[in-house]
């Protein structure tokens, strides 16, 4: 493929469009009250603090991932598609007006705008809102790297990489795509479990209102191995699945196990053997009963199981001139409450280890919106952080919408077969034409998100 050498450019139509996509998204967030909720509980002194917000979200899902980015929404007919479209200047003014009470509202119309997603599109909690089935609420933190010491809260956080700290909980099951359901913006050195049990509360609250009804799972990596989060998952009736850290009591009941309890797992390079009916794999499980928090009091000890995975550890830690007389084995534990009848020692570690999508999450966030924290605001960062949620919810609605062939796909890959379409804008009795680009790889699934959020044609006169 070669670019023509007689081509010529002008910025000079003032009817084209970038994202034409934004228009059914902008009206699945309609649907879904973020505006009514917006208007309903930011009490911001700042005027049109809804239509500013909704500005700052529309911005996000078309790509912008700093204040200056904003202006994404300024060219070519947008004006006739859209109303209360502000200067970028207008929006940072806006956001750095926020105090934390203001970003705590933001959580509220976040989680009520996340379960009107769930009333208008179905799919984008499948399987969660099955009375018999499981929801998983996975709870991690991420630093996002800042440069310069002039922004609020940045520290050297746990990675050694000076920023600010994410703390997410997302709502997913075993057949859909995960949604944030919660998020706090913290200080870069802060602790990854500081503040995690009113994260999970909230986060669980949020799906009950977006219509989970069954089990729901609380899972978190070694950094959430504590006793006022577990208690957390307790208290909102949900099993856990946590890992431990290898202190003496989890190193005792490991040496505890028989080594005929160990089972050989499916594993990154195993080799299903069909005549035995077994994997051959250097991976293996096994559980053992565990108390956890024993030097607790007795009211505060959380009776459960341990399961451990080991694996050969291929640089013991012994003289390098000599050779292991025995296997060296590295271990892997968590602690669950899920009942043995529900899920076995080998489903439970493999339920535990889909924990790991939300590194997927926070990818994609990073990619998107979150590239930046673009203020030296802490409370505008952290306004900024739940507008991105909102926007990375509305896109994954928006997936779920365009087909199944879409319903896991990224933030970017929604943007860019969805959302972010050239389009002309013309009038044709009294409305709004939008013509799409011949041929465009993605238009069935383009025509089926704006066919489901179309407001039916006006009714003809007699």
């Amino acid at each position: 493929m070669q670019a023509s050498h007689k081509v010529t450019a002008a910025f000079d139509d003032p009817n084209l469009i970038g994202s034409a996509g934004l228009v059914p998204v902008m009206r699945l967030a309609e649907k879904a009250g973020l505006h009514a909720l917006l208007g309903q509980h930011l009490s911001l002194s700042c005027p049109n603090a809804d239509v500013k917000a909704a500005g700052v979200v529309a911005g996000m899902l078309a790509g912008a991932d700093c204040i200056d980015d904003l202006d994404v929404l300024r060219h070519g007919g947008m004006g006739k598609v859209f109303t209360g479209v502000k200067a970028p200047s207008t929006l940072g003014t806006f956001l750095r007006s926020f105090t934390f009470g203001h970003v705590r509202q933001l959580d509220a119309v976040a989680a009520r705008t996340l379960a009107g997603l769930a009333t208008v599109v179905p799919p984008v909690l499948a399987g969660a809102t099955d009375p018999n089935g499981i929801a998983f609420v996975d709870v991690d933190d991420t630093i996002r790297q800042t440069h310069g010491y002039q922004k609020q809260g940045v520290a050297y956080g746990y990675c050694k990489v000076k920023g600010l700290n994410a703390q997410l909980a997302t709502l997913s099951s075993p057949t859909c795509a995960p949604v944030i359901a919660a998020t706090r913006l913290r200080k870069g050195n802060a602790v990854s479990g500081h503040g995690a049990d009113r994260l999970i509360g909230d986060a669980i609250a949020t799906a009950r209102a977006a219509g989970v009804s069954g089990q729901v799972m609380v899972r978190a990596d070694s950094g959430y191995y504590r006793r006022d989060v577990i208690a957390a998952a307790l208290a909102a009736k949900a099993w856990f699945s946590v890992t431990v850290r290898m202190n003496p009591s989890v190193r005792q009941a490991i040496a505890a196990i028989p080594e005929q309890a160990w089972t050989t797992i499916s594993y990154p390079n195993a080799i299903f053997e069909q005549d035995e009916q077994r994997w051959i794999s250097e991976a293996e499980v096994a559980e053992i009963d565990f108390v956890a928090f024993t030097s607790k009091k007795k009211a505060d000890q959380v009776p459960g199981r341990l399961v451990v995975r080991r694996i050969p550890d291929l640089e013991p830690k012994t003289d390098a001139s000599q050779a292991s007389l025995f296997q060296v084995w590295r271990h892997h534990a968590f602690f669950t409450t899920t009942p043995v009848e529900v899920a076995d020692t080998v489903a439970a570690d493999k339920i535990h280890r889909g924990h790991a999508i939300i590194e997927q999450v926070h990818a994609d966030l990073k990619d998107s919106a979150l590239a930046h924290l673009p203020s030296g605001k802490f409370n505008a960062n952290a306004a900024w952080l739940v507008l991105a949620v909102m926007a990375f919810n509305l896109t994954r609605a928006t997936g779920a919408l365009g087909g199944p062939e879409l319903a896991r796909a990224t933030t970017g890959t929604i943007r860019r077969k969805l959302i972010n379409v050239p389009a002309r804008t013309a009038t044709s009795a009294r409305r709004l034409v939008l013509h799409l680009p011949q041929a465009w790889p993605w238009e069935h699934s383009w025509t089926r998100l704006f066919t489901a959020l179309s407001d039916p044609p006006p009714a003809l006169a007699a």
